[in-house]
């Protein structure tokens, strides 16, 4: 693990006075148990996904509906249960919402679904309505860690799910199945013609890049380029350019190695896999994503912000054409779950865990 260290602690020494330094002014809103992800309407309120099951309806001002009606029965173990919640691109006229979730399969074994449905919003219930499961993850196996079920839609509607390699390893490298890969379908669940692996058919069809182990958060920068964050094994997080057809390696060539201490070749011993943009040891356990593009934080804009668990952080990363590197760790005193931006340019955070806070943050004094 030593291929990072001289970097990683000069990473942390520059950080270290923006941490001490911030520039947000945090408001706590609300407070969840085990919250996944969130997504804003285009009202401003916001859906946030609970593991256990539970989505709830929340205003900018904190207050909570009561749990929507009518999920998907969840498998909740480990790292399993309701995942990410996104809006069709034309919600504002269909309201239609995606969901991921880990459902059980015939004997122990679970996988990930995604199902779409109208979101009915009612004065003291909302439900989910007209149900259809529109992806699974390929095969179901046992276990019940690295989902990843993070979606996210491009410019042309087109939708990506990341499906981690549910720790099995070489199913990152199999084309029989969708584990360890970014798919890419159309908004209906249909596969898209011009995708990759098409004419090799059945669930091949699907992929748009593998070779993943378990991306936690995706977004698309302004020029429309797809990049996700990708838990590492022992350290080794990595954070990717995802481009079609490509092949990233896991678990042939990593930055980090196995928990047993068992060294993994690093991306630069197998040219033909594309390497990360930038890793991470020690770990920062990555989770959700956005590119930052709003007024408030001038000094954010075009830059990542990555949702920290271990590192309890906030990270942002500076991203210069194809190259990425973290300039700042902002200290959030807690593991960092999801991070969006709301419509005034606000940050969102969502804590882990039970009693999580939803925080949002704003410019302080300092930083007006």
């Amino acid at each position: 693990m030593h291929r990072f260290i001289s970097l990683t602690v000069l990473i942390c020494l520059a950080t270290a006075a923006a941490a001490q330094n911030s520039p947000f002014e945090v408001t706590e809103v609300a407070t969840f148990n085990e919250p996944w992800a969130m997504s804003f309407m285009p009202d401003g309120r916001i859906l946030v996904t609970e593991k256990r099951g539970h989505l709830y309806i929340v205003t900018e001002d904190g207050e909570k509906s009561s749990p929507v009606k009518d999920l998907p029965n969840v498998d909740y173990r480990g790292q399993g249960g309701l995942g990410d919640v996104i809006l069709h691109p034309d919600f504002a006229n269909n309201s239609i919402i995606y969901l991921s979730y880990v459902e059980s399969g015939v004997g122990n074994v679970r996988g990930a679904a995604v199902v779409r449905g109208r979101l009915e919003i009612g004065e003291r219930s909302s439900f989910f309505r007209d149900a259809e499961v529109i992806w699974r993850q390929n095969p179901k196996v046992t276990g019940s860690g690295h989902y990843s079920h993070r979606m996210v839609f491009d410019d042309d509607d087109y939708l990506f799910i990341s499906s981690g390699d549910r720790q099995k390893f070489t199913p990152a490298q199999q084309m029989n199945g969708n584990l360890g890969k970014v798919v890419r379908l159309n908004e209906d669940g249909s596969v898209p013609k011009d995708n990759p692996f098409y004419a090799e058919g059945d669930v091949a069809a699907q992929i748009w890049s593998l070779g993943h182990r378990n991306i936690l958060g995706m977004a698309f920068d302004a020029e429309g380029r797809l990049w996700g964050n990708e838990m590492g094994p022992l350290h080794g997080d990595e954070l990717n350019l995802i481009k079609k057809a490509a092949n990233y390696g896991y678990p042939i060539v990593s930055e980090g190695d196995h928990y047993d201490g068992t060294e993994i070749p690093d991306h630069d011993t197998r040219p033909e896999f594309e390497a990360p943009k930038t890793a991470w040891i020690p770990t920062i356990a990555p989770a959700g994503m956005i590119f930052y593009s709003g007024e408030m934080f001038p000094d954010l804009q075009g830059s990542a912000l990555i949702a920290g668990l271990a590192s309890r952080a906030l990270i942002k990363v500076a991203i210069d054409g194809d190259n990425a590197k973290e300039v700042a760790r902002y200290d959030m005193g807690k593991r960092i779950r999801e991070v969006e931006q709301g419509p005034d340019g606000a940050i969102w955070v969502l804590e882990d865990k039970d009693g999580a806070r939803l925080l949002k943050l704003t410019p302080s004094g300092s930083a007006r």
